[in-house]
């Protein structure tokens, strides 16, 4: 029999039949059994923590914290609940209740690792991050020898631009631990970050050795391009990896591949494969099916380490991205009656709730659409919508004083003909600037205070995007003052168009 969840058995482990009543949505029957294996598992973690991952995956955070307040309701004190509790809180943003639930956890037990560990991740989210580097060094001074410590200190070192004092706390961290993936890993992004790109990309492979990543044999992964490195009608599979921002920001690398004799394959996704078969070089896109035949193979984030000593360390020059002329004809003729300034508009990213540290990430690097009114209000300025995802509902609210045309973008190809039309693209961090800065047009990137580690440090221009101009935050979650400062930019740019 098929097609229907099975009711749990008396006789399975604790953490099955939980996990099973909470797929089934049986929330009183697993309110009673996780009260129970509770109970009757004292040590360790509580039996309803193993169900974290079935909410994060189902997006069903809200309805595991439900059982949790209920069962709280029996058992105040339970720490172990109320840890969980301070868990969920912190993935779903309510970072002023995840703090409270946390520190009940240190009463009594102010150096309990794991309430510890939440309560600097709390903090860190919040922008708080003297705070967090407080508890942090507590911890270093107590244990200096221990890598993990090391490292977490390292990352908030590198929130601040404490870059040298990061560095080298990693390096006695890989000392300790030379094989830790997620160290080194943390660590090349400490190094890209400070402009050191060279040792930056070397260390960015050993993202390659955790999950997630390509699992193509690295005997015939594309080697550092040297003069003697012949590529000549060599098969070179690209693979897409991580998110669109990413393959779309690589994509540069493809053109002086093809210049060194490559024969290019570009194994993506479908949302960009038509805008990726017009990049100079591509011999073949290919989205799913089996996988092509190669010399060698390159993960798109693979592509800057391969290209570092050579004469094109950024890859091809902007504009390496353009929109089909034919589509773009058509957004001409639709937009022609537009005089005003015409100013593409994203203000959220992808939520990706079923990987709690993207969550995360996106709610700090996302701005709520109510707090663009100033934007809205510019006289000489028609905003176009290019949100796509949840954050796109936020328009059906107040859809005033913004053109929607989304339901006619299906794909980047689309939107990249859109963008083809307009004069400015103001976004957060998130693929349309890549996708708009890879065309050359003008972009405003409202940014967060821990930026990317793409857009380096104490600076408003980059390197990647000559027409991108980075407007961050001044303090932690100040979205306010980077909204007017964008409006002034728009304002001088719409007088600038009239004269």
């Amino acid at each position: 029999m098929t097609g229907s969840p099975r009711p749990p058995t008396e006789t399975e482990a604790p953490s099955a039949r939980l996990r099973a009543l909470f797929r089934n949505g049986q929330a009183d029957e697993l309110a009673i059994a996780a009260f129970d294996a509770g109970r009757d598992h004292q040590i360790g973690v509580h039996p309803l923590v193993e169900i974290l991952p079935d909410a994060v995956a189902t997006n069903r955070r809200e309805d595991l914290l439900h059982t949790v307040n209920r069962l709280l309701e029996d058992v105040p004190e339970e720490l172990r609940l109320i840890e969980l509790r301070a868990t969920l809180l912190e993935q779903m943003g309510r970072l002023e209740e995840a703090e409270i639930a946390v520190r009940r956890c240190l009463v009594g037990r102010p150096k309990h690792r794991p309430a510890l560990t939440l309560l600097v991740s709390i903090l860190t989210q919040a922008g708080r991050f003297d705070e967090a580097i407080a508890i942090l060094e507590r911890e270093h001074a107590e244990r200096p020898d221990d890598p993990t410590v090391c490292a977490n200190l390292a990352v908030l070192f590198t929130t601040q631009d404490r870059f040298e004092e990061a560095l080298t706390l990693y390096r006695h961290a890989i000392m300790k631990a030379p094989a830790h993936a997620q160290i080194r890993l943390n660590y090349s992004i400490t190094l890209l970050k400070a402009g050191h790109f060279a040792q930056g990309w070397t260390e960015h492979e050993w993202r390659l050795k955790l999950p997630g990543h390509s699992q193509l044999p690295h005997e015939t992964l594309l080697p550092n391009i040297t003069p003697s490195l012949d590529l000549k009608d060599k098969r070179v599979l690209v693979t897409q990896e991580e998110g669109l921002g990413d393959t779309l920001m690589y994509l540069r690398f493809l053109p002086p591949l093809a210049e060194r004799g490559a024969r290019i394959t570009v194994w993506g996704s479908e949302s960009l494969a038509r805008l990726t078969q017009r990049v100079e070089g591509v011999e073949i896109v290919q989205v799913g099916g089996e996988r092509p035949e190669f010399d060698y193979h390159c993960p798109f984030i693979s592509l800057p380490r391969a290209f570092m000593a050579t004469r094109t360390p950024f890859g091809a020059a902007v504009p390496y991205l353009s929109a089909d002329p034919e589509k773009s004809a058509r957004w001409r003729d639709r937009l022609k009656d537009d005089r005003k300034l015409r100013v593409g508009l994203v203000w959220g990213g992808a939520p990706r709730p079923d990987n709690p540290e993207a969550h995360m990430l996106d709610q700090r690097r996302s701005v709520p659409l109510s707090r663009l009114a100033m934007l809205r209000a510019l006289d000489d300025v028609t905003l176009y919508s290019l949100q796509k995802g949840p954050a796109s509902e936020q328009l059906a609210d107040d859809p005033q004083h913004i053109v929607d045309f989304t339901s006619d973008l299906h794909d980047m190809d689309d939107t990249a003909a859109l963008i083809d039309n307009l004069d400015i693209v103001v976004s957060v961090d998130t693929s349309v600037v890549h996708l708009a800065g890879g065309m050359g047009k003008r972009v405003l990137m409202m940014d967060r205070v821990n930026a990317c580690w793409r857009w380096l440090h104490d600076r408003t221009d980059s390197p990647w995007y000559p027409n991108l101009t980075i407007v961050r935050q001044s303090r932690p979650w100040d979205w306010p003052g980077v909204v007017e400062r964008v409006a002034r930019m728009l304002e001088e740019a719409a007088r600038s168009r009239v004269q």
